[in-house]
């Protein structure tokens, strides 16, 4: 590992959340997340090139801020959808797609680009235990900067094709497409010593979850009746992707009319 990541780890703490976060994650009622122990994860790490960086099989770019990582198509149709991206260990029975890459590697490449986490979407605990509607007040310099969009990118037929994750889900009630609202980089938490996110291998939720790394920030992410995997747009099931992150780019106003003389 280059000497400078070295510094720069030792520095920051890279493989850790806010352990201010220190709370229980939100969960399915019946879907407990799972109890079992995280062994310490030393990620193997090398230069690319200039601007590229590996970690596993995880690949960050520094001047895109740009993460690209394997994945494959979980879920191709009928199953209402809670998250979007889970481990392979985690969820996968509700989840549209599923990785190997350990939740940690995906976080080290955030911090790594400088994404600071928005706690926006983690929700607040009373002292029994018991969760509440209170979310952290955030400011919107945090709030921008912590907002990512998700593509995938896929080989069909000798051509590589892409799209917006969203294009893959559609509302169970409408049968429209997901809207293309951002996605929320919020880093997880640590509760009984354990970072969440590799605990319960929940990586990207649509139904909000302090464990997950990423979170939905549109309508219904409080709903776990709504999402689906979009008929006839999803590949089949075991198809091999590669997710792409990279920052949320806030789709161009429509021009105004120019006004008559």
């Amino acid at each position: 590992m280059p000497r400078g990541f070295l510094l720069f780890f030792a520095a920051t703490g890279l493989l850790s959340a806010d352990p201010a976060k220190d709370q229980a994650p939100v969960e399915p009622s019946t879907l407990p997340a799972p109890d079992q122990p995280v062994a310490e994860n030393k990620p193997p790490i090398k230069e690319l090139d200039a601007d590229r960086v590996q970690i596993g099989d995880v690949i960050l770019n520094k001047k895109t801020r740009e993460i690209r990582f394997p994945a494959a198509v979980n879920m191709a149709n009928g199953e209402l959808l809670e998250f979007a991206i889970v481990h392979a260990k985690g969820k996968v029975h509700e989840s549209l797609l599923l990785t190997e890459v350990p939740p940690t590697y995906l976080n080290l490449a955030f911090k790594l680009l400088r994404y600071e986490g928005s706690p926006e979407f983690y929700a607040a605990y009373e002292e029994d235990g018991s969760i509440t509607n209170r979310y952290p007040v955030v400011k919107e310099e945090v709030k921008a900067a912590n907002r990512i969009e998700m593509s995938v990118e896929w080989e069909d037929q000798g051509k590589t094709r892409t799209a917006k994750i969203n294009e893959w889900i559609s509302n169970a009630s409408t049968g429209q497409a997901m809207p293309a609202d951002p996605w929320v980089y919020g880093g997880s938490i640590f509760y009984d010593n354990k970072y969440q996110a590799e605990a319960t291998g929940d990586i990207s939720a649509i139904f909000l979850s302090n464990a997950a790394l990423i979170n939905f920030s549109g309508k219904d992410n409080n709903s776990d009746e709504v999402w689906l995997p979009f008929p006839k747009r999803v590949p089949p099931e075991g198809t091999k992707v590669t997710v792409i992150i990279s920052p949320y780019k806030k789709p161009a106003e429509p021009a105004k009319p120019a006004e008559k003389k």
